[in-house]
């Protein structure tokens, strides 16, 4: 595609206004799907299901529902509120691929560019061949250069490990990579640059795998911007959205309002905090870990991140802030990866796309911790649902969200 003539982005508040509905007293009437998925909250929080959840729909760049159901956290009884934060997890790698964007826009890098021109280690890297049980491995030498674009399309070859290919969970372990969340005190580049000393799954851009590549991003524009990467998205996207609820360190006087992640207690019925060897869900807290995961690794309201969705239905712009230019975003909501992807939906440079009708062109996402999303070009809609809970069995919640998304 064509790099467009970038101007100089406006540091403006986001002025989108919010009209707050369903709330005690409204009379203005609901959508029947959303009708349909207020309901199906109300009767999970009702049978135990879920315990809370915040839910946000647009239309038009207007909120017309914006509500809160049950707790933020069952032990305390703190209730959800609407502007409760999540650890929105995978909703984090659409705002790093418009970082990576606004870079490309900016002539700090190329989509093409080898991911070796800036974390060298990635240079040799080869396609895994065999992996022993001490977990020595041979490799293949790679046919395909590794590129930015591959990062940003799960086509790169870089898999996770624990929710992913069980050989690079043991390889991630051996080598001391972290590939969910920040847990200590290691760069976002060193981690990087120890993947880059591994192998790929498969040659770049043959397959489709969820995948550890938007972590690398980071690092690859920190590199180009010459900036920490939280500090270029807080300058960049952040700031001039008026995106305040939005971090990868949430601020002391907010923490309060970060809700518990839950799951279910041995008996099957009550909750308790998830837990889990490998990570620590309190990483939003810890503003010595100084990895930022492009992947995984951000905090948000169901608003804020409302807002930036908001930006690609207004392509590119939103309440007279330009993020991406139009043509940009076009080239997001294209098909990345010809023939790799299995279902009705096709990999922009940012998001899932539906392909088939009817919402065609619906763009769509969802987080390790049970938040899901979607935006309607179409009809300038955006459905919002949060949550917070981990390895349910049973969520008619999600059930009722991807019959709104799918059909």
């Amino acid at each position: 595609m064509e790099k467009p003539h970038v101007s100089r982005r406006l540091g403006l508040p986001l002025l989108w206004s919010l009209i707050i509905i369903a709330i005690a007293g409204c009379q203005a009437p609901l959508d029947k799907r959303w009708q349909m998925l207020d309901g199906a909250i109300e009767a999970a929080i009702a049978t135990n299901q879920i315990p809370g959840a915040v839910l946000l729909t647009t239309r038009d760049g207007e909120v017309i529902l914006h509500r809160a159901y049950g707790f933020s956290d069952p032990l305390t009884q703190d209730p959800m509120q609407p502007n409760t934060l999540f650890r929105i997890c995978s909703q984090t790698k659409a705002i790093t691929s418009t970082a990576a964007l606004i870079c490309w826009e900016n002539g700090l890098l190329e989509l093409d560019d080898p991911v070796a021109k800036y974390i060298p280690s990635f240079a040799s890297i080869g396609i895994l061949d065999s992996l022993m049980a001490d977990t020595t491995f041979s490799i293949l030498p790679a046919q395909n250069t590794l590129t930015i674009r591959h990062l940003m399309t799960h086509t790169s070859g870089i898999p996770y490990g624990e929710i992913g290919d069980p050989r690079y969970e043991k390889l991630y372990t051996k080598h001391d990579i972290t590939d969910l969340f920040p847990r200590d005190e290691r760069s976002t580049y060193d981690n990087a640059d120890k993947i880059g000393q591994l192998a790929l799954a498969h040659e770049p851009g043959a397959q489709w795998t969820y995948s550890l590549g938007l972590d690398v991003l980071v690092a690859v524009i920190e590199v180009a911007s010459g900036q920490p990467y939280a500090e270029f998205v807080e300058a960049e996207i952040f700031e001039p959205l008026g995106m305040e609820d939005t971090h990868f360190v949430v601020p002391g006087a907010d923490r309060s309002r970060v809700a518990n992640v839950m799951e279910r207690a041995p008996d099957g019925s009550s909750w308790q905090t998830h837990q889990h060897p490998d990570y620590t869900i309190d990483y939003p807290m810890h503003a010595e870990w100084p990895l930022c995961s492009g992947g995984a690794g951000l905090t948000s309201s169901a608003s804020d991140y409302a807002t930036f969705l908001q930006m690609y239905l207004g392509r590119g712009e939103v309440g007279g802030v330009r993020v991406l230019q139009e043509a940009t975003v076009d080239s997001v909501m294209a098909d990345q990866a010809p023939g790799l992807v299995a279902g009705p939906w096709q990999q922009g440079l940012a998001f899932g796309v539906k392909s088939d009708s009817p919402g065609a062109g619906r763009f769509f996402w969802s987080g390790y911790f049970n938040t899901q999303y979607y935006a309607d070009p179409s009809t300038q809609e955006i459905v919002v649902l949060m949550k917070q809970t981990y390895g349910l069995v049973t969520d008619t919640t999600s059930t009722a969200f991807n019959a709104l998304l799918w059909n």
